[in-house]
């Protein structure tokens, strides 16, 4: 009998060890640091939050419990509390992950998706490949069809109003949730009025196979520019380091996380970068040029026309749609992409009209079938 319990002990005993050295168990009692070797290590393998059974208030008594892992689920979670999220999202331990790298689309979107039909052409096909993530205003309840690749995709959100700092906090909450699957590999942020320029396939390869990320930063030296600078945020933020870009960007995984475990830079930027100041134009072009620059191709894939001028970018309508203007986006500028000259210089752009959708979609075989 006695043997029999020691060899009972041992073999539980190396149970636990070889569960607690599980490739991808989160440790949720402790923020884990960084490893030195490299930085990112620490936000690298693939988990989901399961929405049900809920998970108990954050400021409940009782002991949490480390909800079911499961590698290969992907249901957006029902953690609302930003640090809460940000903490699970820095608990992940880089081990085993999906071989096959996906790019995470993050929509930043007030409610519905208009041109979603054309969107869901987009993705047809390519299941394992990406994954979406929405945030929407938290009054915006309704769902599309189950057959969608929308559906359940919309990750607990909080209420964005222009011009101010929650434009960013959205931004970074939809790159936590991003982050919590380790297949993600590249991040782009799109809005409801964006459109893909080109077939999933040749989007997907451009990104995945880039050595750099694609974000706007620029030394404006207009009023526009340097003139929103405040001088407050001087020394950890100096007027030499400011930079202005668009909102919609897109980055690798690295450099993802950079963005997120930032908290030395963003509170400057939420305290001090006020209406005439919009942080979504410049937090992420100044905190990027400062802390990365050399990984930044300084320019955006997503294209809008600003040639009219004022606070808000031309507005594409019905009439507007043509075979001709899509080409003229796609094909009609030169940039560099891994150290060669491309006409490939964007892969989406906005704004579109919902009432754009039905011309779009009847353009849609030439514009998503052919390869450039």
């Amino acid at each position: 009998m006695a043997s029999f319990v020691v060899i009972l002990g041992s073999f539980t005993l190396k149970l636990l060890v070889s569960e607690g050295s599980s490739s991808c168990y989160p440790r949720l009692n402790r923020f884990s640091s960084p490893l030195t070797s490299s930085p990112y290590s620490y936000i690298l393998c693939n988990f989901a939050f399961l929405s049900s059974p809920p998970h108990p208030p954050f400021n409940s008594s009782e002991p949490k419990t480390p909800p079911v892992l499961n590698d290969n689920d992907t249901r957006p979670h029902s953690v609302s509390d930003d640090r809460e999220l940000k903490r699970r999202a820095a608990s992940i331990l880089e081990t085993s992950c999906n071989p096959t790298p996906k790019v995470a689309f993050m929509f930043l979107s007030r409610g519905s998706l208009p041109l979603a039909p054309l969107w869901e052409k987009f993705f047809m096909g390519h299941e394992g490949l990406y994954s979406i993530y929405i945030h929407t205003s938290p009054e915006f309840i309704d769902e599309p069809p189950t057959t969608s690749v929308f559906y359940k995709r919309k990750i607990p959100s909080k209420p964005v109003h222009w011009g101010t700092a929650s434009m960013v906090d959205a931004e970074r909450r939809l790159l936590a949730n991003a982050l919590l699957d380790c297949a993600n590999q590249r991040f782009v942020l799109l809005s409801e009025a964006c459109i893909p320029l080109f077939n999933f396939t040749t989007v997907y390869n451009y990104l995945i196979k880039s050595r750099q990320s694609f974000i706007g930063s620029f030394d404006d030296p207009r009023v526009t520019g340097r003139g929103r600078y405040n001088k407050r945020m001087w020394p950890t933020v100096s007027l030499a380091n400011w930079r202005k870009g668009s909102q919609w960007f897109e980055v690798n995984r690295n450099l993802a996380v950079e963005i997120l475990s930032d908290e030395k830079y963003y509170p400057i930027f939420r305290n001090h970068c006020i209406p005439p100041c919009y942080v979504d134009e410049h937090y992420v072009p100044t905190l990027v040029n400062i802390m990365s620059p050399e990984v930044n191709s300084n320019r955006s894939i997503t294209w809008v026309d600003w040639s009219k001028g004022g606070p808000h970018p031309k507005q594409y309508v019905r009439k507007d749609v043509s075979m001709a203007l899509l080409n003229q986006v796609r094909k009609g500028f030169n940039c560099t992409y891994n150290g060669h000259t491309t006409s490939m210089c964007f892969l989406f752009a906005r704004k579109f009209h919902p009432s754009t959708l039905e011309p779009l979609l009847r353009l849609a075989p030439a514009l998503l079938n052919s390869m450039n």
